[in-house]
């Protein structure tokens, strides 16, 4: 073979190259993004008052007590595609690859949907400054954003990890602003004035006003999880991903509070409640308005869009990553098992989950955005969100000698914690959307993996129609902590390539 003048690849798998900062910012920008700046009048509606701040506070604690969960797999099987490894682990020796098939079935729809009402949100946002956008304008523009951000994920891991340290501080700057200015002008009597029977826990009203606000709170958390994802990817991930997961909540829960409590003390709750006012539409702009004028809420305003930019950027960063190491199990279309030759991301998860995308936009456009929250929640609580709080369990009594350099805080707590959340989302689910039916379609959508499954294990001829196969392979899987320098880099001669998912195919 002549010689091209190229070195070839040394490695066909993922590299180990981002570390805590990183990790920490990538949880970060999923999970501000544009969420907040739009579910805020959500968050109003659904309690009927200031009291909406009750919601973050309930979301803060739900998605703690599960990042905790989180923590000790991501610890202890740091590999790509996050819950598709643990429930495949877990849930092995009962049911085979029922559980991890679900999941891979379930993200591939669940995940880029939630990237979608990104889009939706900046779409909206972007009425503030275009305000004579008409709808298929709005369309035309969410679809172009969409396809700049799989342009951008088009690289090398390790450049995207620098343009989300930028987009991070992007988003810091769009939420301190916003903070800034609402409590320039801020107001106690309007923010803490609050409505009669506002705190009447033994009335029906409440509690199905609280589940509609746990299921935005957590909505508006979701992300504390996406480096999980990345698990392969991951520097010294068994410090490294309960780090990320625990500075990323805390951080966030931090800012969201003193939004919601200075959003309030500026616009008059009564205002959010009008879906044609800017108050409902944008209110963030809304309160930068009233604060210091049109300009700067049309400055600040721009860094919001690209907040929701760099949301949606990094959601799908790491959701792409999902059916990836279902593919390389032979438990998803075997076409997404393969890399980019040269970057080494993964190009059919990326592309697929993309155009699902855009049709979730599309969708998203022409119904409500607290309807859209509610189905995709329903799908993600069975699927993923209990059958973890059950993995965590399972994983101990089966793999005791599992590595697991974090172990939950007061364990079962937080599981038990995240049970009843998860439990209380999804009973309180048709409640909130009448007429919409999410628990049924969610049950729906997962009756028709398990055909789906069945369908596919008969012709690969696996349990139920073949021997039920298992897999401890982490068990005795080199420590990837072990020896760790400084930089993040394992052993005395780590380069590149050296610190890979142990899973990964060997050099070529």
């Amino acid at each position: 073979m002549a010689d091209t003048g190229q070195e070839p690849e040394r490695r066909v798998g993922f590299v180990r190259r981002i570390g805590l900062f990183q990790a920490t910012t990538i949880n970060m920008s999923q999970m501000c993004g544009i969420g907040p700046f739009v579910t805020i009048p959500l968050m109003v509606t659904a309690f009927g008052g200031p009291q909406a701040v009750i919601g973050f506070v309930a979301g803060a604690l739900l998605a703690l007590a599960d990042g905790l969960i989180w923590a000790e797999l991501g610890a202890s099987l740091p590999g790509a595609g996050g819950s598709y490894v643990y429930l495949r682990q877990a849930f092995q020796y009962r049911s085979g690859k029922l559980m991890p098939f679900l999941f891979v079935w379930t993200a591939m729809l669940f995940i880029p949907l939630g990237m979608s009402t990104g889009i939706i949100g900046f779409v909206q946002y972007l009425g503030y400054l275009w305000p004579g956008m008409g709808q298929t304008a709005g369309d035309l523009v969410g679809l172009a954003v969409i396809a700049l951000i799989v342009v951008a994920l088009w690289r090398r891991v390790e450049n995207i990890a620098r343009l989300t340290v930028v987009l991070w501080a992007v988003m810091i700057a769009s939420v301190v602003l916003v903070i800034l200015a609402a409590f320039t002008h801020f107001s106690p009597h309007r923010a803490f004035t609050y409505p009669a029977h506002a705190f009447e826990l033994t009335t029906n009203h409440f509690w199905i006003g609280f589940a509609a606000g746990l299921t935005i709170g957590i909505y508006d958390y979701l992300g504390y999880n996406t480096a999980a994802y990345m698990g392969a990817e991951i520097k010294n991930p068994g410090r490294t991903l309960p780090r990320a997961i625990v500075y990323s909540i805390l951080g966030i829960m931090a800012i969201y509070l003193l939004l919601q409590i200075g959003t309030l003390g500026v616009v008059d709750w009564k205002q959010m409640l009008d879906e044609n006012s800017t108050a409902h539409s944008s209110v963030a702009s809304a309160v930068l308005e009233t604060a210091w004028g049109k300009g700067p809420a049309r400055t600040v305003t721009v860094l919001i869009l690209i907040t929701a930019v760099a949301s949606v950027l990094t959601g799908l960063l790491g959701g792409s990553r999902v059916p990836y190491d279902a593919a390389r199990d032979k438990v998803f279309f075997r076409s997404f098992g393969s890399l980019h030759p040269r970057h080494h991301f993964p190009v059919l998860g990326l592309a697929s989950m993309g155009v699902i995308t855009c049709v979730g936009f599309l969708i998203g456009r022409h119904t409500d955005l607290t309807t859209l929250i509610q189905l995709l929640t329903t799908v993600m609580v069975i699927v993923q969100a209990l059958a973890q709080v059950v993995a965590v369990s399972v994983l101990r009594r089966r793999q005791p000698g599992l590595r697991r350099p974090y172990r939950m805080w007061l364990y079962p707590l937080p599981s038990l914690v995240a049970l009843v959340g998860w439990l209380v989302i999804y009973g309180y689910a048709d409640k909130n959307s009448p007429g919409r039916h999410p628990i049924e379609w969610s049950l729906a959508w997962v009756a028709a993996g398990c055909v789906a499954f069945a369908l596919w294990a008969r012709v690969e001829k696996v349990w139920p129609f073949g021997p039920r196969e298992t897999s401890e392979e982490y068990l005795h899987a080199p420590d990837p902590d072990a020896g760790a320098d400084p930089d993040g880099s394992t052993g005395p001669d780590a380069g590149p390539g050296a610190d890979t998912d142990p899973r990964a195919p060997e050099p070529v």
